[in-house]
């Protein structure tokens, strides 16, 4: 039989704070982390507009030879681990055997940045003066390394590279390997820092980027007015633990995680399946994989891009599965507060549809003004709601056709 798994700490660096509480309480607030565009070249791009992580200091959290030394993202992951770690109230090498806690943090570009800068230096100073830290600091994997390293976790590692939904399959993967008896502890989630020149200049080459100049308006997702994704960057990390080994230690427990689902379209490079029959399919999936009704499930914290195809697809997928529930359930995408973190997204979202269960109430999608016709089902406009939460779905779908959907329960001794 599968052991349980409960998750007992997380740890957030995004948009919207620099901690799971700052970035909780802006979400629910409908505070926007979307500014005017800083870390690259707004004169040369057609974009404007990004969700950056503001004031974040890698010095508070790593030693500056260390900080030199890795990509902005890794830098957000260790930050979030520490974070996720210290909340959970983990001991490793003490109460956790090093050996029996893993790791899997995924990553959609990796160090893009570090990857750029070193192009740009290699072109104007020749290749022999590429830095011995290049590959290291921009390989997807090194997030994930650099928590083992920090956190003594020598057991499973691992990083699942399915761009946007990379921090959704990172903890899908990381919760099979403590159901199947390799782990009793895993430190999971996603990492992001892919807002430079080169990384903006290519998504918006292909029309995936708002160019809505404006900040307040730029990220409206099932509105009639979208027009592209903002991006954005930051970490979401969490801390699971087969349910014997948190009961062992007296850990708190925030919420069980129930069911994961993967699968892929098998469409196109970039765009979903007009009917959302993939996406469908990996709902019924993690609700299956829960053992979960679709009338089970009381929020859906929605992939929500703000693109005109995705919200389609979406609301469609959430009509084919739920059927009449669709219109009873909340929906909403927190995309519209923290921009899209793309391989972190997924596991922030994922921490905010735990802490929808712990603070019994539905985050909004803001920015929500002109409905659009087909789309027509309760996005939570606006405003957060208090409501019974029980039980709840995290949808993330990716370039590549790479579906990946996590559900989450409140904790029930007795189950």
């Amino acid at each position: 039989m599968d052991k349980r798994v409960v998750i007992t700490g997380m740890g957030c660096v995004t948009p919207l704070g620099l901690s799971r509480e700052s970035t909780w309480d802006r979400m629910r607030c409908g505070v926007s982390g979307i500014d005017f565009l800083t870390r690259a070249s707004s004169d040369l791009l057609s974009v404007k507009v990004a969700a950056e992580v503001k004031e974040f200091d890698a010095l508070q959290v790593m030693e500056r030879k260390e900080a030199r030394r890795m990509d902005r993202f890794m830098q957000f992951a260790v930050a979030a681990a520490v974070e996720a770690v210290l909340d959970s109230g983990l001991d490793i090498g003490g109460q956790a055997d090093p050996q029996r806690t893993g790791v899997w943090i995924g990553s959609g570009v990796g160090g893009v940045g570090t990857f750029q800068d070193g192009l740009e230096d290699a072109l104007q100073k020749g290749y022999k003066r590429v830095s011995p830290f290049a590959i290291p600091m921009f390989i997807a994997n090194m997030a994930s390394s650099q928590v083992a390293m920090r956190m003594g976790a020598e057991g499973p590692a691992g990083c699942s590279v399915t761009a946007c939904s990379s921090g959704s399959n990172s903890i899908g993967e990381a919760f099979r390997v403590i159901q199947r008896g390799d782990a009793d502890v895993m430190i999971a989630g996603g990492s992001e820092a892919p807002i430079c020149n080169i990384g903006l200049a290519s998504f918006a080459a292909m029309h995936a980027l708002s160019l809505n100049p404006d900040p307040a308006s730029a990220c409206c997702p099932f509105d009639q007015r979208r027009d592209g994704f903002v991006m954005g960057e930051g970490a979401g990390i969490v801390i699971l633990e087969s349910l014997e080994h948190a009961a062992a230690r007296g850990a708190d427990i925030y919420a069980e995680l129930l069911g994961y689902g993967s699968c892929c379209d098998s469409y196109h490079i970039t765009a979903p399946r007009p009917d959302g029959q993939g996406w469908a399919r990996a709902m019924k999936l993690a609700l299956s994989d829960a053992g979960a009704a679709p009338e089970d499930i009381d929020y859906i914290n929605a992939h929500g891009t703000s693109t005109a195809y995705n919200d389609l697809a979406e609301t469609r997928a959430i009509k084919a599965v739920f059927q009449k529930h669709a219109y009873e359930v909340s929906i909403s995408s927190t995309k519209s507060m923290t921009g899209h973190l793309l391989g972190a997204s997924g596991a922030v979202e994922a921490i905010a549809a735990v802490m929808a269960i712990r603070d019994q109430v539905i985050p909004p999608t803001i920015n929500y003004q002109l409905p659009d016709e087909e789309l027509d089902l309760d996005y939570t406009p606006n405003l957060a709601r208090g409501k019974k939460v029980e039980m709840t779905m995290s949808n993330s779908f990716a370039f590549g056709g790479h579906n990946a959907v996590l559900i989450f329960g409140k904790y029930e001794s007795g189950r």
